[in-house]
């Protein structure tokens, strides 16, 4: 009745209630309605009707949009204190969930961005965060749009940015901090330069004194050509694929199977021009590789140049810089191919 009464009175003072009542709605946002306290379907592109005095409304804006989580200081795992923000883009998917679900949505957003990059990060090395910032960001992408699916958004990009490391890790790449005997007039320096410099001057100082005392032999410059071809050792990294199906099958176990939990179909081109076929089957059991395609439909095919797939598994290469470069192909999922990092981690161990 009162619904009744309010369209009543609109269509006995139009054309002046029209000025009030009709809305334009363009094609990048929605009307969410709210009639006598009740939720309407969203509204538009186009023009929509408001009955005045029962009806409430709100834009939604479809658009992506962007924010900024400021820099804060957190501790990585090897007692680094680092100063990290991030650049965060997401857009609305559902609007009546955006509006029902939460009332700041850009505040609600940037805090949990913040939360969920702080419990990320906290739990990687200095040096994990400055070589993988690319896949950390991956991960946080899905977590965070596991937290914001049931508030009609998507987060669309997440990347990561380092302001300073305001305070070197516990423990470095040259060792402990007492491990390096301190050298006079370096007492200036701090941090890992100071380290790396006194472990060069105390190596320098015990070659100098291992040395057969004859005294041109401290000053002689060996000279090095930088373009000669690597030794024998170095070549006999490079190995051929059925060596690495060898090197691959000594490390598959049913705990590598809980972590990967997929089936790979690797196509491999060849120097030569034709293409070879393995597969890696990393779903059930204790995993098996091999040659051939796998039993089933894989998760994921892979399509590799057979020297780019020998520096994968070497370590060379990691399967996230390989997709980025093109030199790795993925048909089906990325976060399940992305997964096999894990056997090439294994694989370093066994090393």
């Amino acid at each position: 009745i009162i619904t009744f009464l309010v369209f009543l009175l609109m269509v006995l003072t139009f054309p002046i209630s029209g000025w009030f009542a009709l809305k334009v709605v363009p094609t990048y946002e929605r009307m969410i309605i709210f009639r006598l306290g009740r939720i309407r379907a969203p509204q538009g592109p186009g023009v929509v009707l408001l009955l005045p005095f029962i009806d409430h409304w709100q834009r939604v804006d479809l658009r992506t949009r962007a924010f900024n989580v400021p820099p804060c200081k957190l501790t990585s795992k090897d007692g680094a204190v680092i100063s990290m923000g991030a650049d965060v883009q997401f857009r609305v998917w559902d609007p009546v969930l955006s509006v029902m679900m939460v009332k700041d949505l850009l505040a609600a957003t940037r805090m949990m961005a913040q939360n969920a990059m702080t419990k990320t990060l906290v739990k990687k090395s200095l040096h994990e965060i400055q070589v993988e910032k690319l896949r950390i960001g991956e991960q946080l992408l899905l977590e965070m749009n596991d937290m914001v699916k049931s508030w009609g958004l998507e987060v669309d990009r997440v990347e990561l940015s380092m302001e300073a490391v305001l305070q070197p890790p516990r423990e470095n790449v040259v060792g402990p901090l007492d491990a390096v005997p301190l050298v006079p007039g370096l007492e200036g320096l701090d941090g890992t330069i100071q380290q790396l410099a006194a472990r060069f001057f105390s190596n320098t100082l015990a070659l100098a004194g291992s040395g057969t005392g004859a005294p041109e032999a401290a000053d002689r410059v060996e000279m090095v050509s930088e373009v000669e071809p690597p030794t024998a050792p170095l070549l006999g990294r490079k190995t051929g694929m059925d060596e690495l199906l060898l090197a691959v099958e000594p490390v598959l176990s049913e705990a590598l199977v809980g972590q990967v939990g997929a089936s790979y179909q690797v196509n491999i081109a060849l120097p030569c021009g034709s293409q070879s076929t393995y597969f890696i089957d990393l779903s059930s059991g204790r995993g098996q590789a091999g040659r051939g395609v796998p039993q089933g439909s894989p998760d994921v095919i892979l399509e590799v140049a057979e020297k780019d797939l020998q520096d994968l598994f070497l370590g060379d290469l990691r399967p996230l810089s390989a997709y980025m470069s093109g030199k790795l192909q993925v048909k089906g999922d990325l976060h399940l191919a992305l997964k096999l990092e894990e056997l090439v981690k294994a694989m370093k161990q066994q090393r």
